[in-house]
């Protein structure tokens, strides 16, 4: 079981990090978050949760080990995969992903894509008395400099890799861009998330 990778970052998208640890390669999947913590870095440190199917070994990564630690109570409650996981982590901080828990509210899970009222609900039930609320409210600092046709392809690119239709995902970041042509991709991803 592999716990962490430590290496330069060969490669980084808004869905992705390669992170090359002594000459070898390992591609991850990581969250909205986690990109935006890692974004303009050389190196980095990435906890990792290894998923094993008959047909491949995925990596999920994590900027750190209080996210991973949220992903793997997510993956713990039945109807949610590794990907839906993703999904809600890339929406949500895993702060406020506790605190929507703790709160019990319903409707913030429901406005991630690919949750319904019955999984919002047992997410809930299965992870409220899981969840330890911090007082601190941890906020990430999004990046205000982007190239604007670059920062839409980037944007896309994380969305099919998301597993959204490349056409859907072209609509959507079109009409965010036109109406507000500044948003760093994390921003324009979030809001993509809310629409498809």
């Amino acid at each position: 079981m592999i716990d962490y990778l430590k290496g330069e970052i060969a490669e980084l998208t808004p869905a992705s990090i390669t992170i090359d640890c002594n000459g070898i390669g390992f591609f991850a999947n990581i969250s909205l978050n986690t990109y935006s913590i890692l974004n303009g870095e050389k190196s980095a440190k990435i906890f990792v949760h290894e998923v094993i199917r008959e047909d491949a070994h995925v990596l999920f990564g994590f900027a750190d080990k209080h996210e991973r630690d949220i992903f793997l109570l997510l993956i713990s409650v039945s109807g949610v995969g590794p990907s839906t996981a993703r999904v809600i982590l890339s929406s949500l901080s895993a702060k406020e992903l506790e605190s929507v828990i703790a709160t019990e509210n319903v409707a913030v899970l429901q406005s991630v894509k690919g949750i319904g009222a019955k999984t919002a609900q047992r997410i809930i039930v299965d992870l409220k008395d899981k969840i330890k609320m911090t007082d601190s409210q941890g906020s990430i600092q999004l990046p205000t400099k982007a190239d604007l046709s670059g920062t839409g392809h980037e944007a896309i690119a994380a969305l099919v890799m998301l597993g959204f239709p490349q056409v859907a995902s072209q609509k959507v970041v079109s009409a965010i861009l036109k109406e507000s042509s500044s948003l760093p991709v994390e921003a324009i991803i979030k809001e993509a998330l809310k629409r498809l």
